[in-house]
């Protein structure tokens, strides 16, 4: 499959079969993941792999709403990064993370990103701080997203091409 089959593929996919991701599965997915692309090489992300079904039912608990899909979802990855190595961390993180999800399609497994820097779990608690307690996570250390891969259990269409957005490009200037 080639890059624009790839794009065209992804969706965000919320409900999985039961089936667990092979280990080989996995291991191209932290492949891609340390693959990715970042700032000047430093490499600030960091990828915390999740398949025990009590912290992702803990996990898909991260944030008020939009989070909820991860508990059924056989792997979690959480995406983080160390704010004290590079000035760009977070869009490093956006960056792997995408990666990451069209490495699953690639592979014939669906996923879906939930945001979790700036959200909050709570009225009191940010969905950061709630990650950061229940990872053992420092301080130091931010937090992207979730992204939820499994077997997809539901089919979407790819966005028809006359459903693009055309009007969001320009050429050689605003105007």
């Amino acid at each position: 499959m080639n890059m624009i089959e790839l794009l065209r593929k992804r969706r965000s996919i919320r409900k999985f079969t039961g089936e667990k991701i092979a280990p080989e599965f996995v291991e191209t997915l932290v492949e891609a993941a340390l693959r990715s692309p970042s700032s000047r090489s430093i490499n600030p992300w960091e990828f915390i792999l999740i398949d025990d079904p009590v912290t992702l039912l803990k996990l898909s608990r991260a944030k008020q709403h939009g989070s909820e899909f991860v508990k059924n979802a056989p792997l979690g990855i959480v995406v983080c990064a160390d704010s004290t190595r590079s000035d760009v961390c977070i869009e490093d993180c956006s960056i792997a993370a995408i990666i990451i999800q069209l490495t699953a399609v690639s592979l014939g497994l669906g996923s879906c990103w939930a945001q979790i820097r700036n959200r909050m779990h709570d009225r009191e608690k940010s969905s950061e701080a709630y990650i950061r307690e229940l990872l053992g996570l420092p301080e130091h250390i931010v937090v992207e997203t979730i992204i939820g891969i499994g077997h997809p259990a539901e089919i979407k269409m790819p966005l028809p091409a006359g459903r693009l957005q055309r009007d969001k490009i320009r050429y050689n200037r605003w105007g």
